[in-house]
């Protein structure tokens, strides 16, 4: 799911040439006209908005068409730096992030408790670690889909379900998302999707990616909540 561009594309991509029967979904399917050509008999495509209704029905509806579902890879997501707090960013992100990836994860689990199981992987983000002042929405939402995926996860283990989950957290990685902009540590989209696909395939439940990240990271849930507060992290022209 959001596999049209930046790590999903490179997910599926990766999936294929490692002899996959892969399902391909996002709004934007005319994207994937370059891995139908060059992978053909291996792809399903389906055009999917997960903010929608409809999404539910659509994903069970490609399932179908692939014969069934043994990885699940959740990708689908949008951020933006936002310190004025616009409100069709923060929405959309909301509508994005919780919303419909509640949606799809919770369509996904429902089928696999009744189809003997399988496994779901989705790109979360480092950035929910804690509460980023300069993207509240894309913080919290980050911060709300790993607590998700770890309930999931109890879930299935005390209903006996052979669902198994994996949360990936990568940090800045190059995409058009953030194309432009001066982030630090970025990494290149080919780089995490590998690490995240053999993250998955080993059947890891988290995997922060990379080692920087994961030293940021532990540092960062050492910092008391009195002096995070304080930290400012905005961008000088909003001072």
């Amino acid at each position: 799911m959001g596999a049209s561009s930046g790590i999903g594309f490179e997910v599926a991509r990766l999936l294929l040439e490692r002899g996959w029967q892969v399902g391909l979904a996002a709004r934007r399917v005319e994207l994937f006209s370059e891995l139908e050509s060059k992978f053909a008999g291996q792809v399903s495509v389906a055009r999917i908005d997960i903010t929608t209704d409809e999404a539910a029905d659509q994903l069970l509806e490609l399932i179908g068409k692939v014969g069934g579902v043994d990885l699940y890879f959740h990708v689908s997501g949008v951020g933006w730096s936002n310190p004025e707090l616009e409100m069709d960013y923060e929405m959309a992100t909301m509508n994005t992030n919780a919303c419909g990836f509640t949606r799809m994860v919770d369509t996904v689990f429902r089928y696999m408790s009744d189809n003997g199981g399988g496994q779901i992987a989705a790109i979360t983000s480092i950035a929910g670690t804690k509460g980023l002042g300069p993207a509240p929405a894309y913080s919290a939402t980050k911060a709300m889909q790993a607590t998700y995926l770890q309930a999931l996860e109890q879930l299935s283990n005390s209903r006996k379900l052979n669902i198994r989950i994996t949360e990936i957290r990568p940090g800045f990685v190059k995409t058009d998302l953030i194309k432009g902009k001066p982030y630090p540590m970025l990494m290149d989209k080919e780089s995490v999707a590998r690490k995240a696909v053999d993250a998955a395939l080993a059947g890891k439940h988290v995997a922060i990616i990379d080692w920087r990240y994961r030293i940021l990271t532990a540092f960062w849930r050492r910092i008391p909540r009195c002096v995070w507060r304080r930290m400012n992290l905005v961008k000088e022209k909003y001072k």
